[in-house]
């Protein structure tokens, strides 16, 4: 957690992105690592857990963290959660609360409540359409003999 909170500290000060780190380790070894790119890379998504999920699937070789554990400098926003949820890894471990995060500027509230609401009402609206065509790429899917499941 400490090597987490170092790259929250070092990535902010380095004009990064906000303070962020997080560390994933699998049998006491470090596979990936990261902060918050999002300023440097011009990425919304680069957060420190992305940026160090996408290490660690890297050097591991697999889409999935088994195994691993996971250290964030803060308990992980909405679109981290996901992408930890998709990563599969054992455990998570975290530092400050995302109240602390709203406390200092990034809050994160919000999208819990869009989740809730109607997808067209939502701020940013989201309205569906050509659902039927986009259909057969599932049909496809679940025909498909050689997929491999995630």
């Amino acid at each position: 957690m400490l090597q987490a909170i170092a790259l929250a500290k070092e990535g902010m000060l380095g004009g990064n992105g906000g303070p962020f780190g997080c560390v994933i380790v699998k049998d006491g070894k470090i596979v990936g690592q990261g902060s918050n790119m999002v300023l440097t890379t011009k990425d919304p998504t680069a957060h420190a857990e992305v940026v160090a999920i996408r290490e660690a699937c890297k050097n591991l070789d697999n889409f999935q963290l088994d195994g691993c554990e996971v250290y964030t400098s803060c308990e992980p926003c909405p679109m981290c959660l996901g992408a930890i949820f998709w990563a599969r890894p054992a455990k998570v471990y975290y530092a400050c609360t995302k109240e602390d995060a709203a406390n200092a500027g990034f809050d994160d509230h919000f999208i819990y409540q869009e989740i809730e609401v109607n997808p067209a009402d939502r701020q940013i609206p989201m309205v569906s359409f050509l659902r039927e065509e986009s259909l057969k790429a599932f049909e496809l899917w679940k025909e498909k003999g050689d997929k491999e499941l995630y």
